[in-house]
Order: structure tokens, then C-alpha cells, then sequence
């Protein structure tokens, strides 16, 4: 067994590393000439797209004059300390922290102790990641995921914070999920509305019907759900979405962690799509010793119930959440709904892993307001994307004849090995999808990629560098965008560009110093936009891109001048980039909404590792915060 002191703190992208080592660097042919120069890599490799400002190479003159009218804040500077920085003009609050209870009578959490398991399915979970606002009947609501647990800050009497009991499981699996919250305006901002019907927290241990293709299929069957339709808990609740219809959608991302066994004999006879989800004999939390769900030496099945979309209705406390198969099983970033031409509901969705794949759902039926929409997210198509280097693309369906699989059933199981199947390209970790309101068109935010050039994904599949992942041994990431054709989201053909590839200029001068509109900071009273690994992504109302980042905030080396992570906001018409916010030493800034007047914005503050927000000797507690102008101004 591994040592699970050892891994605890790890980001889920270095356990997965640790747990399926790839190679050392070797030699790769596809590799972008260090001799290139900076213009000429983004002329030649990236051909400019619909106008000359996509990718930043419009003259910095034009997007000057845009400056009053898109941006209504004074870019900030970097910063590498332990808050959170909005510009002049904003102030920021907590509006609920890891512990925070939802009732009344529950109990506070404890910096000694963490939260006790009373309380721990009664209080805000820890790890904030998607969220979205609602209005029902008067009410504003807010349902957040909780996407991961640090068991150090949770447990934190406990050695290493590495469960020995039954009782510690349990509490951890309490902390994530989903939290659902009414909030309303306080004295000072928002804050939680105590026991109002609308707080609810969603779990590990939470019902949860199964629908969609793979409902009832035999490889979701267990000795505890023999009919393979009903499974407990959502895991690893990473990015989000949002309904036409107001429900909420929570992506489960890096569930294979969750699992593991007990059978030391196991690990050499693992079953074959294990090893493409990355479900090994070792989990990261130790579950499998007092939890037999999450021992796959006596559940096999198990893992195939998890890594879906769930669907839950806020506005009904008493509602059972709902896995959508339909959507495809692979570690799922967000889900980015809107509507085709048609009516048709469309729903783009990222594989966040190393060489995994970009994908798309498009409904049977048209989203009718006020009609039946209980079966429009189970019953549709769904596709693979495949990018060309002249800058075309197109969506493959995802059918038994073009995957070879036996069924509709197979392909939402092992989606993975379906876009495998029909030559999907490899992508550098696809998060989050953010789709533009007012114009036909969406982005994906391509975090990073150490294996490019390298070594493919864990179905052999090749990550050559060329087309939207232009870089070898990427560790800065970029934004892919694509516009359908005919202005449609159902379309099977698009093109696309690049918006952004992240960068450093003053430590590179070939592809990796980025594209354009990425500067550093150069003389008195410029603050420049230098960031790594764009990983959340939000529209407002507006069409201002929000970008949020969770990458490397060492300030060293490659990634100097980038401070700690951050929330910058992006004009798609002139490629201009500007930091808004920073976040605390450690965090990933991550989640972003806004209240229903838009004077209000909720961001999401993951895993500081600093003493955010409560202070010095006090434990690091994840967080939403909100943020307002100082005169009350709208905000997307």
C-alpha cells in the first residue's frame, strides 16, 4: 500500500501522475522548432481565423479605445500573498467557508478539530468549485460543488489526516458533493438564510437514480442495486452548468481516486477498462478499509456507476438527483448547455485528463418552455470532436457502427475508448466550456499538457503536437474557440482558432511566450496579464470572457511574473486580456455566478494553503466570496 500521508496533499493531475507514471522525456518528431521565432510560429502555425484581433494581433491601439466600455475596472497587478485582491472601486466578503453550518444548532467547526460527523452532511462542504445562481418563487439560491476533500484540514487531530475508522470516512465523504443554499442580502452583502427548506447537501451517500442508455445495464449492477438503476453518492464534483429549464448540472471528474482494494492480489488482474479510467488497487482516501462500496475486490462494478453529469432541481429539496448517462462517462470538467437552431438542447463537455477528448450532446427532441423536459438529457447523441491543422473540424457521432461497441449502452460506459475508436483528437486536458450568448460561438479552456509530444493518453492514443495543441511538453496552456457552422450549435462542421495561448514572453521568445496579447508588466503603471493553466470559464450577460486559472504560482522560472492564481476577464472582439482578481498563495480561484441584478459576483477560493480567510494560526478554509462596486454598479 502506498503511503497516503505522502499523497494526500497532491493535486488530482499529480496523484493520477504518481499512480500511472508516464516516461521520461524522450525523443518525438512533432516537435515546434525552438529556432522559430514568436510572430512567425503564430503566422505560419496558427493561421489567423475570422479577424486580425483572434489570437491578439490586432494593433494594441484599436483595443485601447475599447478599454472604458468592456472593462469597467483598472487592471491590478500580480500579488503572491494570502487574501484576495479586486481592483479600486471593488471590495470582497466571505459569503459562506468550508465548516460554515446551514441550520441552526449545528455545530461551529473547530481549528483543533475540524467538523464533527453530526454536523458534517449540515455545513458547507469543503473545496468550492462550479456553482450557479437561481431565483425560485422570489428566493435566490445557489447550488456549489465541493469538488475533493484535504484530509489533513479535515481531520486535523488525526495523523496525516489518513482515515482509521469507519467515522472518519463518512465525514469526509460529507464534505463533498454539492451544497445547496438560499441566500439573501444582509447588512453588509449577501449571507445564508439559516434552515431555509432550500439548504440541502448532496453526498457521497446521497440516492441517486439512474437513467439515460446505461440505466439497467448489467455492468452497473450490484449486490446492493441488482436492477443497476439506482447508485449512492456523486464524486469529485468538479465544474458545472445550468439547465434551459433551471436545474443544475454537477460534472463527477476524478472519481477513479475513490476506489480501491483490499485484495493485495488484485492489482495484476485489474479488468481491462480500468485501466483507462485510472482505477487502481490503491485509492487516494483509503475508503475501500471501511466502506465496501469502494472495494472493487468485492464491487467491481462500482467504478462504472460514477463519472457522469448529474442533474439536480434546486428548487426541490425533495428531489432525487439524477446521473444522465447519456452524457458519457469520463472525468467531466462542466457542462456547457445552450440551444440549437432548432430548439435542440446542446451540451459541450470536456475530459479534463492528459490526451483525453472534447465532446458534445445534442438532444433528440426541442427544449419547449413549459413542457415535459424530464427525458430531453437521456435521450440524443453524442460526439467526439475532431480538429484539423487547416483550422476545420467536425463531430463525430458516437454510434455502435462507428465505435464497433454493441450498443448505446457500452458507449456511455466506456466513452473513452468510443472516441478512442473513431480517432477523436487528443486534447491538452479540456476543462471548462463556456458558450457565448451573444454570439455563436464557444471556447474550452485547455489547461495543460506535460505529455504532448511525449506520450498519448492511457488508450494509446498519439498526442502530436500540431493543430489546437501546437506545443510540445505544454505547461502553459491555451483557450481553444470554434464557431459552428451556419451559426448553428448543432452543426456537424466548425471552425476554429485560437483566443489565447498562455505564455511567458519575458522568460521565452519562441511558442512558449504565448500568443500576442499576453505581456508582461514593462515600465511604471503597467501591470501586464501573465497567467498559466486558464482552467474556469464564465460568459456574463455582456460577452465578457471571465477566465480562472489553477496552475503553477511559484512565481519562479518559467512561470515567473505570474504571482499566485487569479480571475481575469477576456473581450472576445479584440483578444484583450485583464486580471480582475487574485487569489490567496495555494488556491485555484474556481466557480464563478452571479446574483440575479448582476451587482453581486460569487467566486469560488479552492484549497489556500495559506490561513485564508480567518487568519493567522487559524486552518485554510476553501471558500465562496462576493464581490461588489463601491457604488452598487452592475457586474456582468
Amino acid at each position: 500500500m502506498k503511503d497516503l500521508k505522502a499523497t494526500s496533499h497532491l493535486s488530482w493531475d499529480e496523484w493520477d501522475e504518481l499512480n500511472d507514471p508516464r516516461p521520461e522525456r524522450t525523443d518525438f518528431d512533432d516537435v515546434v522548432s525552438g529556432a522559430m521565432s514568436r510572430r512567425g510560429f503564430l503566422g505560419g502555425v496558427l493561421a489567423i481565423g475570422s479577424g486580425a484581433a483572434v489570437m491578439g494581433l490586432g494593433p494594441r491601439a484599436s483595443q485601447a479605445q475599447t478599454a472604458v466600455e468592456r472593462f469597467a475596472f483598472t487592471p491590478i497587478p500580480i500579488q503572491t500573498d494570502t487574501t484576495v485582491h479586486v481592483p479600486e472601486g471593488y471590495r470582497w466578503k466571505p459569503l459562506a467557508k468550508w465548516g460554515q453550518p446551514l441550520f441552526t444548532g449545528v455545530e461551529e467547526m473547530s481549528h483543533e478539530t475540524g467538523v464533527s460527523l453530526a454536523a458534517s452532511d449540515r455545513v458547507f462542504g469543503e473545496n468550492t468549485d462550479g456553482m450557479e445562481s437561481f431565483v425560485h418563487e422570489g428566493h435566490q439560491l445557489i447550488a456549489v460543488n465541493h469538488e475533493y476533500v484535504n484530509p489533513e484540514i479535515n481531520l486535523p487531530h488525526i495523523e496525516g489526516g489518513i482515515p482509521t475508522s469507519a467515522e472518519h470516512v463518512r465525514i469526509l465523504q460529507n464534505m463533498q458533493g454539492v451544497t445547496v443554499m438560499e441566500i439573501a442580502q444582509g447588512g453588509d452583502g449577501f449571507e445564508i438564510v439559516l434552515d431555509s427548506p432550500y439548504n440541502r447537501r448532496i453526498h457521497h451517500n446521497t440516492p441517486m437514480e439512474i437513467r439515460g442508455p446505461a440505466a439497467g445495464h448489467d455492468l452497473l449492477k450490484t449486490e446492493a442495486d441488482p436492477e443497476g438503476r439506482t447508485a449512492l453518492g456523486t464524486f469529485n464534483n468538479c465544474g458545472s452548468g445550468r439547465t434551459p429549464w433551471g436545474t443544475y448540472l454537477t460534472c463527477e471528474e476524478n472519481f477513479n481516486g475513490y476506489f480501491g482494494s483490499t485484495d493485495p492480489e488484485l492489482e495484476a488482474d485489474l479488468p481491462e477498462d480500468y485501466t483507462r479510467y485510472g482505477i487502481g488497487a490503491q485509492s487516494r482516501y483509503n475508503y475501500e478499509a471501511f466502506d465496501a462500496r469502494f472495494d472493487v475486490s468485492q464491487n467491481p462494478n462500482e467504478p462504472r456507476r460514477a463519472g457522469y453529469v448529474v442533474e439536480i432541481d434546486p428548487t426541490n429539496p425533495k428531489s432525487t438527483p439524477i446521473k444522465r448517462t447519456a452524457l458519457g462517462r469520463f472525468k467531466h470538467e462542466n457542462a456547457a448547455a445552450t440551444l440549437a437552431a432548432d430548439g435542440r438542447v446542446v451540451v459541450y463537455l470536456g475530459d479534463d485528463e492528459r490526451g483525453e477528448f472534447l465532446y458534445r450532446f445534442v438532444s433528440d427532441a426541442p427544449y419547449v418552455e413549459g413542457e415535459d423536459t424530464s427525458s430531453l438529457l437521456d435521450e440524443g447523441q453524442l460526439y467526439v470532436a475532431k480538429f484539423n491543422d487547416d483550422m476545420s473540424g467536425e463531430w463525430i457521432a458516437l454510434t455502435p457502427e462507428a465505435t464497433g461497441m454493441a450498443d448505446d449502452a457500452e458507449i456511455a460506459i466506456f466513452t473513452r475508448l468510443a472516441g478512442s475508436a473513431v480517432g477523436a483528437t487528443t486534447m491538452d486536458r479540456p476543462e471548462w466550456v463556456a458558450v457565448n450568448p451573444v454570439a455563436v460561438e464557444a471556447y474550452c479552456a485547455l489547461t495543460n499538457n506535460s505529455d504532448r509530444g511525449i506520450e498519448g493518453n492511457a488508450g494509446g492514443d498519439p498526442a502530436s503536437v500540431g493543430g489546437p495543441n501546437p506545443r510540445a511538453e505544454n505547461e502553459y496552456g491555451q483557450i481553444l474557440r470554434w464557431f459552428p457552422a451556419d451559426e448553428d450549435h448543432a452543426a456537424s462542421q466548425f471552425r476554429w482558432d485560437l483566443y489565447v495561448m498562455a505564455g511567458n514572453p519575458v522568460v521565452h521568445d519562441d511558442a512558449y511566450a504565448g500568443s500576442d496579447n499576453i505581456e508582461p508588466a514593462e515600465g511604471e503603471g503597467t501591470v501586464g496579464n501573465l497567467f498559466n493553466s486558464p482552467d474556469g470559464m464564465s460568459f456574463d450577460t455582456t460577452g465578457l470572457l471571465w477566465i480562472q486559472t489553477d496552475g503553477d504560482d511559484t512565481n519562479e522560472g518559467d512561470f515567473a511574473g505570474m504571482g499566485n492564481n487569479q480571475m481575469l476577464a477576456g473581450d472576445p472582439e479584440t483578444g484583450r486580456i485583464e486580471r480582475f482578481l487574485t487569489g490567496p498563495k495555494g488556491s485555484e480561484v474556481t466557480g464563478l455566478t452571479w446574483s440575479d441584478d448582476k451587482r453581486t459576483m460569487f467566486v469560488g477560493i479552492q484549497h489556500p494553503n495559506a490561513p485564508f480567510p480567518d487568519g493567522e494560526g487559524m486552518l485554510p478554509r476553501s471558500a465562496v466570496i462576493q464581490v461588489v462596486r463601491d457604488d452598487n454598479g452592475l457586474l456582468g
